[in-house]
């Protein structure tokens, strides 16, 4: 079984390449964030086609997350226990959906960017994390056995190798102290990286902006993550980032992740 996550940036736009990408490795469920659509406006079409089933979450042009799986779709859950909204009037945001994909607990997640320090929206990241955390931690302290992985678009760079320079992101996000501690509390209530086994840094990235041909330049940031509960991960057999798709014409500046289980 073959699980994915990829921040697409915007759904509408690359379709055909998410079409083309599962094919061609063979994915099983994909979780997709960003994708920039109303469930209204999803091309779930071509996916179809393929046999995948596809659960949506989109309100407007921004955030959207959704899961398309091969194997069934089950228990479609928007949001998690104790996610915090935003904006005003407060509203809770598309950014967590989680299914049921042939006995696997998938959540796409795309955490809130933080925009800047000192910025409110970072607090909301931090509340938003720590949301997550506790309600992760409630899964497992009800199935310690349960097969769960929190795949998606994490906007932090847990460790310094995991920037292309430390010294660039000095004022900014993704790479602060309580950023890191709050994805380390997710870590911490029974959840390993999936990937960095099989893809060890340092120069190792899954997001490059579209400046200054970051990506040609390898100039990047490892922010797209899955962690798998204690139960998933002794299944896993490989993973990978697949940076091919992020060198095509038209590339969303994030690359797929994958990881691989054992049946």
């Amino acid at each position: 079984m073959r699980i994915a996550t990829w921040n697409v940036n915007s759904i509408r736009s690359r379709i055909d390449k998410v079409e083309a990408f599962v094919q061609r490795q063979q994915i099983d469920v994909l979780a997709l964030q960003e994708t920039k659509a109303r469930d209204d406006q999803w091309p779930v079409m071509g996916l179809e086609a393929l046999g995948y089933e596809v659960a949506t979450l989109g309100h407007n042009q921004w955030n959207g997350v959704a899961i398309a799986s091969r194997v069934g779709i089950d228990e479609v859950q928007h949001g998690f226990e104790g996610m915090p909204a935003y904006g005003d009037p407060l509203a809770a945001e598309a950014r967590a959906m989680g299914a049921t994909c042939n006995g696997v607990r998938v959540w796409s997640l795309y955490v809130p960017n933080g925009r800047a320090i000192g910025d409110p929206h970072l607090d909301y990241k931090l509340a938003w994390l720590r949301a997550l955390r506790d309600a992760a931690a409630g899964w497992l302290a009800d199935d310690p056995d349960r097969q769960i992985a929190l795949s998606g678009d994490w906007n932090i760079a847990p460790r310094d190798e995991d920037v292309f320079d430390i010294t660039r992101y000095a004022t900014s996000t993704h790479v602060t102290p309580p950023e890191r501690a709050a994805f380390e509390a997710v870590v911490e209530a029974g959840y390993a990286d999936l990937v960095r086994p099989h893809a060890p840094g340092p120069d190792v990235f899954t997001y490059w902006d579209y400046y200054r041909q970051r990506f040609e330049r390898n100039r990047g940031m490892r922010i797209d993550f899955v962690l798998g509960s204690r139960a998933l991960a002794a299944r896993v057999t490989g993973a990978q980032i697949d940076r091919d798709e992020r060198a095509v014409k038209g590339a969303s500046d994030h690359a797929p992740v994958i990881v691989e289980l054992a049946d």
